[in-house]
């Protein structure tokens, strides 16, 4: 590891107050994929999605301990949690784009790189700390996302759920969205755009018009792409 990377590991470090016993994973956690393919190095991918089920249980243990019950309540909040927004907005906050490592031509600030890297990180942290979730809570869950409850109602993962009800009760039937998708970036790290709605019917006639130029935000799944154009095809809805 060179003199460079060290620096970098360690401002980091000092800005969440915990020190890795395994640099390595840090590094990891914070390097592009497609940065690691140049350099022949592990990327953040796995400990991005094991970050993602970390993060997840950690916000049922809380609403649990704050009196949820209801696991419908706790099923909506998983949901909403499943968008990269969330965390993409977090990771702004932090300047996170500071320590990421990737390539020259790779955007990284105000991209879902961001939320992506948070995860990550949280997935280093339980590992290195010995899968201690109260660790991951501590330096990053309770520092960083001081008003997780709002956080938590702003999420947009439920906005198709909306849309179709919207529609299911102005027409009393349960249409159909019809999308298109454009993939940007390499296969390794390909993002996609929502584009070209469709509402159509039961017998697939148009149930009622939508602008055929709107589209998506670009995001790293097919499904934050649609729950991102649900959200604009709602706000457009509810503004005829």
């Amino acid at each position: 590891m060179d003199k460079i990377t060290e620096d970098i590991l360690d401002q980091f470090q000092d800005f969440i107050n915990y020190r890795f016993n395994k640099p390595e994973l840090l590094l990891q956690a914070l390097t592009t994929s497609q940065f690691a393919n140049e350099k022949n190095i592990p990327s953040y991918q796995i400990l991005e999605t094991l970050g993602d089920a970390v993060i997840k249980l950690i916000f049922s243990f809380k609403l649990y301990i704050k009196g949820e019950i209801d696991p419908g309540n706790l099923t909506k909040t998983k949901l909403r949690l499943e968008d990269n927004k969330t965390f993409q907005k977090i990771a702004m906050g932090m300047e996170m784009w500071k320590y990421i490592f990737s390539s020259k031509n790779q955007r990284v600030k105000d991209s879902s790189i961001l939320g992506d890297v948070f995860e990550a990180i949280c997935g280093a942290i339980f590992i290195d700390s010995g899968n201690n979730l109260q660790v991951v809570e501590k330096i990053i869950i309770d520092r960083f996302i001081t008003d997780w409850e709002s956080l938590i109602k702003e999420s947009p993962h439920l906005y198709k759920n909306q849309l179709l009800e919207y529609l299911q009760y102005k027409f009393k039937e349960t249409p159909t969205i019809k999308l298109d998708y454009e993939r940007l970036g390499p296969d390794d790290d390909a993002r996609w755009i929502a584009k070209n709605p469709e509402i159509v019917d039961n017998d697939q006639k148009e149930l009622i018009k939508v602008p055929r130029n709107l589209k998506s935000d670009i995001f790293k799944t097919h499904k934050d792409a649609e729950k991102n154009i649900s959200l604009k095809i709602l706000k457009y809805l509810e503004g005829k």
